[in-house]
């Protein structure tokens, strides 16, 4: 008797402990830029974000590592930064320059975790595949077509990769589960069901909406709710004045699209077009996102779950002639990041962070063990203190034509240092911009203001060297992997 109540009493804490560890939904968004209500748009309609936001922590300078898709997923889920895998684009498989890697969610399913995906969450395309090792079970993508309209690819152009393309919008008479964020939302509320029937298995359920990326597809009801008259259209329509010519980019990823121009200016009445078709690709996802908290309530899972909304980099709607992502400019690089804990009440923090602060945050959230190996750094103590800070400054970095533009953020400054990764004084150009005084970026003042430069190349220069890019290798699963795909349920 007595030695079965030493081992009760043994056991006990661990049980309680399986029982109290929080569960973590982290919500991943494609192209999703801080134009949301509860960010101060007067013109986006996201009730759903907006809702997040008043019981979670809302961050208002918070970054992404680069401003394209896979390097940006690849810092979320390993807390190391493009410059230290050495891999810029789409392609190359985050394990071939890391292979021992440790991810966000394999921490969390060494410390008895479920891990599930669904949509997108590490960048899978262009050469890229998924990384079986991060999820418990098979990660899920949804079976749904880019467009429900034949007019809408009856013209296709033919892509850098992926296939043709139709056009770069639709607003379709459909239900919401015809495009791939409905079906995504649908399998999440499944997800979520089978977890609530399971409560001593902690979870970590990510959903990875596609929406607002292109192409701008959505039912026509999204598209309904915005005037495209009372849209906000781009202010400053040209490169800052001084900026290295290479600095810009002239919106390849939108020019791929068979009814954009392939060359010159987007006109007024594309802009316009485009701009309405974000906010309805928002709109949708948001949504979307409704379905998902609404059965985290029912479920009765939200008053142990941790959720995190995270936009995998910013994008330019116009501003400085620019569209899609890809530069170092602050449209491009802030990322919208709430974190809501059970219990807390709504606050936003002007706290720097970025990308790779996400794994350690959550895992110090969740009382486990430290992770070692990461770039990123905890802001727990945010979360829980909104007034305090944890960095005074942030960097990314974004590749133009064999060089490599490294960042430094302050919350005044931003000081972008072009020059070939590895060169030590060779640098190709300098860019410096006061969001104080100039917030909209209209002019470099790195030879103004020297004193400022130097003080930020003294915060760059306490980081490492960033590496080349690794030579591009696409990957493509085993036949054997494919099958065991097929066989595995995703339940």
């Amino acid at each position: 008797m007595h030695l079965r109540l030493a081992l009760l009493c043994l056991l006990l804490p661990f049980s309680v402990q399986a029982e109290t560890r929080p569960n973590v939904l982290m919500i991943c968004v494609d192209d999703l830029k801080p134009q949301l209500g509860c960010y101060g748009s007067t013109i986006a309609q996201t009730p759903n974000v907006d809702r997040l936001a008043k019981r979670g922590v809302l961050f208002e300078s918070a970054y992404c590592n680069q401003s394209v898709c896979s390097p940006s997923r690849n810092a979320l889920m390993t807390s190391l930064r493009p410059q230290t895998l050495g891999i810029y684009e789409l392609a190359t498989h985050f394990r071939k320059a890391a292979p021992e890697a440790v991810t966000l969610t394999q921490h969390f399913m060494k410390h008895g975790y479920r891990a599930e995906g669904l949509g997108k969450i590490f960048h899978v395309g262009h050469g890229n595949i998924d990384d079986a090792a991060s999820w418990s079970v098979p990660s899920w993508k949804p079976k749904a077509p880019s467009y429900a309209l034949p007019e809408s690819t009856a013209v296709k152009r033919e892509a850098r990769s992926g296939g043709p393309r139709g056009k770069a919008t639709e607003k379709a008479d459909v239900q919401d589960d015809v495009y791939g964020d409905g079906q995504i939302a649908e399998e999440a509320v499944k997800r979520l069901q089978a977890a609530a029937a399971k409560p001593e298995q902690p979870f970590f359920l990510a959903v990875g909406f596609l929406k607002p990326h292109l192409p701008f597809v959505a039912p026509q009801k999204y598209w309904d709710l915005y005037d495209p008259a009372k849209l906000p259209m781009p202010e400053i329509q040209t490169a800052p004045a001084g900026a290295p010519e290479f600095a810009p980019q002239a919106g390849g990823e939108l020019r791929q699209y068979s009814d954009m121009p392939l060359t010159g200016p987007i006109d007024e009445a594309n802009t316009r077009h485009l701009i309405h078709g974000y906010f309805a690709a928002t709109s949708y996802m948001d949504a979307q996102l409704g379905r998902v908290l609404d059965a985290l309530e029912a479920t009765g899972l939200a008053q142990n779950t941790i959720v995190v909304l995270w936009g995998d980099h910013g994008w330019h709607l116009g501003d400085h002639g620019i569209w899609c992502k890809h530069t170092n400019y602050e449209q491009a690089a802030r990322i919208p990041v709430i974190v809501a804990t059970p219990g807390a009440t709504a606050a936003k923090t002007r706290a720097l962070i970025e990308t790779v602060d996400i794994y350690p945050t959550l895992s110090d959230l969740c009382g486990l063990p430290a992770p070692v190996g990461l770039e990123g750094r905890s802001f727990s103590s945010v979360v829980k203190d909104p007034s305090t800070q944890t960095r005074e400054s942030i960097i990314h970095v974004y590749p133009r034509n064999q060089l490599l533009g490294r960042a430094i953020r302050t919350d005044r400054y931003r000081l972008v240092e072009w020059k070939k990764p590895g060169a030590e004084n060779e640098i190709a150009g300098l860019e410096l911009y006061d969001y104080q005084t100039d917030p909209m970026e209209t002019k470099n003042l790195a030879s103004d203001q020297p004193a400022i430069v130097e003080q930020l190349k003294a915060i760059l220069a306490t980081h490492p060297e960033a590496k080349p890019q690794r030579p591009v290798t696409a990957q493509k699963p085993a036949g054997k992997d494919k099958a065991k795909k097929k066989k595995k349920s995703a339940a």
